[in-house]
């Protein structure tokens, strides 16, 4: 017989085949979620940056301003140049509207608003990509690699095939992409320099993979010693470990140096030799600062990317030594970092291997339609002779000027704090200076379960503002203390003016 429509039936913790388990349990837990996604950690987005916010938030009220004793929060956490108003390159944006709304384009008034170069690259723009709001071919609009390939022969003077080349949705895309096709196994490792922007250890945890450090020399000018990469390489796979790859990236991210031509050979042989795939992080190309140059205009000193050393050093490196090459949009003085445009180049690849990376592009269908135009600017900007051209130069050289002259000015002010050391950058837009603490202030963090970096990190945060991220994020020499700051904020006056006081109040209450 039957059972009427209102009768339950309860076996097994089930009721007529439905689950009927505790209403507030969740499916993704802590103790569910993949373990890879809770080892990776980002340490410039992560606890000191999550409070800033929250002190963002209060500073946005009058009480809050008076609680805090302080009137804004001063991001310094990561290189992020428009929120720290940098002003965005006029001619990227007339272009970036008009492709937007291409209707503007039919208007009578539109080149009484905007310049005529303007107005014929948006116009071949969206001849080569239609709608920005349609999918484009998944390794970017072929007319815009055709322009990247263009940008690197001239800037390399070798040649770049335009379907080695593929646009990404900012370059960590790119370098993430990459990681997840080299690494096959959980055994995999990849060299990567310490200390290193977050970006590689995360992409590394996140494919169940191991970082090795190869440790930058800070006394040197935070230079790379070959032979010291090379003996991590031979240990690790001592060990056990399948080591792939080395990352290094120039200008550096944190430590703002810039390699030797030298230094750059030395590690494109002992890469060669060692077997290992070549991951050039180059987003810092056009931040190269030069104490020779005048306040004139006269552009920055070149930058030699790894594929022009590779090439010129000639075979069997030129021809065998697999290298990945990666750019963006959102540093230089772009800054366009919320447009997620970047690229990368493969060099010596094999046709398998590029099928491979073509089909996670296409798994992704395509990177974003306005990152992609961005990075047809920056590779095809206006040249001398277009109406846009002086403004365009005026602007740049002026934020370069700007940001070389800001890094020097706070370089200067750490070295004259006690307890801090600080080599000047040579590009990139960041300081890594190097914290002595009072043994104090080390038991103090402790107690409060805090990496001593974090600890004064935290407080220079609560007691002024001013968010940095500690050295411990980016990893370093055992024993040694750091923070990164970028020199991107705006009254540098004020910025050392805080931190100043801060640090010897700090200095004083834990001596």
């Amino acid at each position: 017989m039957s059972s009427s429509p209102s009768t339950t039936t309860k076996t097994n913790g089930h009721v007529n085949g439905h689950s009927t388990r505790d209403p507030k349990e969740r499916v993704l837990t802590k103790e569910t979620i993949n373990p890879a996604v809770l080892k990776a950690e980002y340490a410039v987005r992560g606890e000191i940056a999550i409070r800033a916010e929250e002190l963002r938030e209060m500073c946005a009220t009058e009480e809050g301003r008076k609680k805090l004793g302080f009137d804004d929060v001063i991001s310094c956490n990561i290189g992020n140049p428009q929120q720290l108003e940098q002003k965005p390159i006029t001619f990227f944006r007339q272009v970036a509207s008009l492709t937007e709304y291409p209707e503007l384009l039919e208007n009578p008034l539109v080149k009484q608003i905007y310049p005529s170069d303007a107005i014929a690259r948006a116009k071949t723009l969206l001849e080569d990509i239609g709608s920005i709001g349609a999918y484009s071919h998944s390794k970017g609009v072929p007319a815009i690699r055709k322009n990247v390939a263009a940008f690197l022969e001239e800037r390399d003077g070798y040649p770049a095939d335009p379907e080695m080349i593929f646009l990404t949705a900012g370059a960590s895309t790119g370098v993430s992409n990459i990681l997840q096709v080299m690494i096959s196994h959980d055994n995999c490792a990849v060299l990567i320099p310490i200390p290193q922007y977050p970006l590689y250890t995360a992409a590394i945890a996140l494919n169940s993979a191991h970082p090795i450090p190869y440790y930058l020399k800070e006394e040197a000018a935070w230079s790379t010693d070959p032979n010291e990469m090379r003996e991590a390489v031979h240990k690790a796979r001592e060990e056990g470990k399948d080591v792939r790859a080395v990352v290094v990236i120039n200008p550096g991210n944190p430590t703002g140096q810039c390699l030797s031509l030298d230094n750059m050979k030395d590690i494109i042989k002992m890469a060669y030799e060692e077997k290992l795939v070549l991951l050039a992080d180059e987003v810092y190309q056009t931040n190269v600062f030069d104490d020779d140059i005048r306040d004139d205009g006269e552009e920055p000193k070149p930058f030699y990317s790894f594929k022009k050393v590779l090439k010129s050093l000639g075979e069997p490196y030129a021809s065998n030594l697999e290298l990945i090459s990666f750019h963006s949009l959102s540093k230089g003085q772009i800054g366009e970092c919320g447009r997620r445009g970047g690229f990368f180049e493969l060099v010596n690849f094999n046709e398998d291997a590029h099928d491979q990376i073509y089909k996670l592009a296409s798994i992704q269908l395509c990177p974003g339609l306005q990152g992609q135009i961005g990075i047809d600017m920056m590779v095809q900007p206006p040249k001398k002779g277009d109406e846009s051209y002086e403004q365009y130069h005026n602007e740049k050289m002026e934020i370069h000027r700007l940001l070389r002259q800001r890094s020097t000015e706070i370089a200067e002010a750490f070295s004259k704090w006690e307890g801090i050391t600080c080599n000047p950058a040579d590009g990139a837009m960041y300081l890594f200076p190097k914290l002595t603490l009072p043994p104090k202030a080390i038991e103090a963090a402790k107690k409060a379960g805090k990496a001593p970096d974090a600890f004064y990190c935290l407080q220079l945060l609560e007691k002024t503002g001013i968010c940095v991220v500690p050295g411990s994020g980016f990893g370093q020499v055992p024993g040694t203390f750091h923070f990164r700051t970028t020199f991107l904020a705006p009254q540098t006056d004020e910025f050392v003016a805080r931190m100043g006081k801060f640090h010897a109040d700090f200095m004083k209450e834990y001596s």
